[in-house]
């Protein structure tokens, strides 16, 4: 791929504008030589403005997602992309969030433009649990998780009923659960029809990776290890 293509991909800017940066001599080797459009040099070699070029095609990443931040690239207010480089709205193939966690959840998002990875994480053959952490507006009565646990709970407008699924208490009005499938605002349903409401919810984990030490706001790049950690292998 020629340069100006492969920069205008990252974000960068149109072509044309990409084309400036080089005309310009902003676009450099790691020794500071100016390169030229026509050059052929390997990805990180590459700097713009003497910075090292974002992550090439194939970037997922792991995002501590705050609540009230939409998973969106055109919906009003806050949005994920708020907390990443501004580059990364822009990049092709686009950096998609992998499913949604709603305006008011917290915790771990995954990104990627990896769309042959993102249809495997969200597919149900790839049996990721998701742990969740959910702060209640009402006691615990003590049957959730028999209930949650039964696979006969049928939420309203479903057909189907859900998986079992697993609460552990950890107070009067805090729970974590893992779910094993992901539909339509499904824990905050599950509390509903038992009676209660969620007023906090955070994820915590999908499949084997947890979002360790990242603090609200702040992302990471998932290496090949992180991937296989995902999936339940290890590096």
């Amino acid at each position: 791929m020629k340069l100006v293509k492969h920069i205008a991909n990252l974000g960068y800017g149109s072509r044309k504008q990409v084309q400036w940066l080089f005309r310009e001599g902003r676009v450099t080797d790691a020794d500071g030589q100016v390169l030229y459009a026509d050059d052929k040099v390997g990805h990180d070699a590459i700097r713009v403005d003497g910075e090292p070029l974002d992550p090439p095609p194939g970037l997922t990443l792991v995002l501590h997602k705050p609540a009230g931040y939409t998973c969106s690239t055109k919906d009003q207010g806050r949005l994920v992309y708020d907390l990443l480089p501004s580059r990364f709205r822009d990049r092709s193939p686009l950096l998609s969030t992998v499913g949604r966690l709603d305006r008011d959840t917290s915790g771990l998002l995954l990104m990627t433009d990896d769309g042959g990875l993102l249809h495997r994480i969200v597919s149900p053959k790839s049996k990721l649990d998701k742990v969740y952490e959910a702060r209640l507006a009402q006691d615990l009565r003590g049957d959730e998780a028999a209930c949650f646990a039964s696979g006969t709970l049928l939420l309203e407008s479903d057909d189907k009923p859900l998986l079992p699924a697993e609460l552990e208490v950890l107070g009067p009005r805090h729970a974590r659960l893992t779910l094993h499938e992901g539909r339509y605002h499904q824990l905050r349903r599950m509390f509903a029809a038992v009676g209660n409401h969620v007023d906090a919810l955070h994820r915590s984990r999908i499949g084997g990776l947890a979002l360790d030490e990242l603090a609200e706001g702040q992302w990471r790049v998932l290496s090949a290890d992180d991937l296989q950690v995902l999936f339940g292998d290890r590096p």
